[in-house]
């Protein structure tokens, strides 16, 4: 595929390293994303913050090491390179200690940071990294600097208090495509007052939001589909010995955005995007190599 041929795939937000009871491993939902679609076929590219410290320069390096740029990753004089302690239960399910006031809660856009946003074919952003009124700020900026027809994804993430229901509507209100999973549902049922069923708390999310597609993950159970056109697909999952869950829906997020940009249907892509999350749960770590043959966009 030409150069110029690639989908430019953004993540905004955190960029960090998860400490794992094996060892660190770098990730961050945007940063996730980013790799994976640039392991898919796009070209990811990460937007955040690190500090000026040994945990930041091993960031760049490993950046450098898996072939992203690593660009529009900022030094930050003044706060540390964000950590994140993550306890993995008996099924490997992440729980989390985010630590505050790192680097990226102090995200700030540039001359760079526009140029990138202006040749955009996605961005996809979520809540934890809006938890600091600045790093809102420039998100909101670059969210709102993209050209018409770009994909603008908001993959939630909630993580512990890290998020409100204004940041959420706005958040929304800014979005073409919402990212969620099962356990989430009922947390935006509660703060943005949905209907409690899943059917109708999911219509009224894409109706209030004016959203093109809403994707549901229910983690080994799989997925639902929902475009604006009333079309649903609704996938069980592919069963798999989980080495852990960290950053696999990341990756499914990755696998919808460029099934999207391909004109797949919605079984495609929720087919494939199962199997790109599932292969990630078998692997230890947000960011293992993908096989090849699940590439979106092959290269060459």
């Amino acid at each position: 595929m030409a150069a110029d041929k690639i989908p430019v795939l953004i993540g905004i937000g955190e960029i960090l390293w998860d400490m794992l009871p094996g060892g660190k491993q770098l990730g961050g939902a945007p940063a996730n994303f980013a790799y994976h679609a640039n392991a898919l076929g796009g070209r990811g590219l990460p937007v955040s913050r690190i500090g000026d410290d040994e945990l930041g320069r091993e960031i760049l390096a490993r950046l450098e090491r898996f072939g992203l740029d690593r660009g529009l990753v900022a030094v930050d004089p003044h706060h540390p390179t964000g950590t994140v302690d993550v306890h993995l239960d008996t099924h490997g399910v992440p729980q989390y200690v985010i630590h505050e006031k790192v680097a990226w809660d102090f995200l700030e856009n540039s001359p760079q940071t526009f140029d990138l946003a202006a040749r955009a074919n996605v961005v996809c952003f979520g809540s934890l990294a809006q938890r600091s009124a600045g790093s809102r700020a420039a998100i909101t900026e670059f969210v709102g600097a993209v050209p018409r027809g770009c994909l603008r994804i908001f993959d939630i993430n909630l993580r512990q208090t890290y998020f409100s229901r204004e940041v959420i509507d706005a958040s929304l209100r800014m979005s073409d495509v919402l990212k969620l999973n099962d356990g989430e549902l009922p947390t935006l049922v509660e703060l943005l007052n949905l209907p409690v069923t899943e059917s109708d708390a999911l219509a009224e999310l894409m109706s209030r939001y004016s959203l093109r597609l809403i994707a549901l993950t229910r983690g080994g159970a799989g997925s639902t589909l929902i475009a604006s056109d009333g079309a649903v697909s609704t996938h069980y999952g592919f069963p798999v010995e989980v080495a852990d869950t960290v950053g696999a829906g990341d990756a499914f997020t990755a696998a919808l955005a460029l099934g999207l940009l391909a004109g797949w249907s919605l079984h495609q892509i929720n087919d494939h995007a199962n199997q790109v999350a599932s292969y990630v749960c078998s692997q230890a770590g947000a960011m293992p190599a993908m096989p090849p043959n699940l590439a979106v966009l092959p290269r060459g």
